[in-house]
């Protein structure tokens, strides 16, 4: 099915027991797009990673990938359809090398399942893409190093590798610069942008200059819907979206760097 859209969400709902937590969110994001989602806490921005992922069924509504419906298929299904996340945690194998861990990322989507960690070295497809993955985050020169042993910043760009190893066409990155100082956020955000070239990029983040400096648009939520959906000049410049929420996080990053 040819679709104008990467990612389509089409009147979402989600409940828990009689709370609903998403409203009927409705978002169609065209191939290539990079799209933050910004909104005040509890505005069901994880709420809603989870549903395109997977992790948590639909009450009501669609989801489509590349114009095919994938609500209600597992994580794994979602994620062999070509859409990958990360986590606002990071989730690695801390004992295995930089290496291994992409490596094991990589064999999963080359459909090796059970192969006997013995015969790893002989396959050269999967090495190579690991390799070629590894250039990519510029981890290059540490893929020998186990994963524990990386710095904060490291194991963040690490989590992008496992997350773009598949050749997903649409990335979703929860939060991918919480935690980093301001020189850290600013090479982090480079990396992003060149990694996710081509791709399909969806985030969360909260920091309001990596989503200006990031995104070609910017989706607003509050309390479970998409009051905004536009550019960073037209979301910034919306009544609605100031009211809401832009002007008081704006004023306080302000007053924040004021003290500083």
């Amino acid at each position: 099915m040819n679709s104008p859209y990467a990612l389509e969400l089409k009147d979402v709902r989600k409940s828990f027991g009689k709370t609903e937590i998403i409203r009927g969110a409705s978002l169609a994001v065209k191939p290539g797009e990079r799209v933050a989602i910004i909104g005040p806490n509890g505005a069901g921005k994880s709420t809603l990673f989870h549903l395109v992922s997977g992790r948590f069924g639909l009450t009501s509504g669609e989801i489509l990938l590349n114009g095919e419906r994938i609500d209600g298929q597992a994580p794994y299904e979602i994620y062999r359809r070509g859409l990958a996340r990360s986590f606002q945690v990071s989730n690695l194998f801390n004992r295995l090398s930089v290496f291994e861990n992409i490596r094991c990322a990589v064999l999963w989507t080359m459909g090796y399942r059970y192969a006997f960690w013995k015969f790893l070295a002989a396959l050269d497809d999967a090495n190579d893409r690991a390799e070629e993955v590894l250039e990519m985050i510029k981890l290059d020169k540490k893929r020998d190093v186990l994963a524990m042993n990386l710095t904060y910043a490291e194991q963040r760009a690490l989590e992008i590798g496992i997350t773009i190893a598949g050749g997903g066409n649409v990335i979703l990155l929860d939060e991918p610069t919480a935690g980093m100082s301001k020189s850290e956020t600013k090479r982090f955000i480079q990396l992003i942008r060149e990694v996710t070239e081509g791709r399909t990029l969806l985030t969360v983040e909260h920091d309001m200059g990596v989503v200006f400096g990031l995104a070609d648009k910017i989706a607003v939520l509050v309390y479970g819907e998409v009051i905004a959906f536009d550019t960073p000049e037209a979301v910034r410049a919306n009544p609605r979206v100031q009211e809401a929420y832009l002007g008081s996080v704006l004023a306080e990053q302000q007053a924040a760097t004021a003290e500083h």
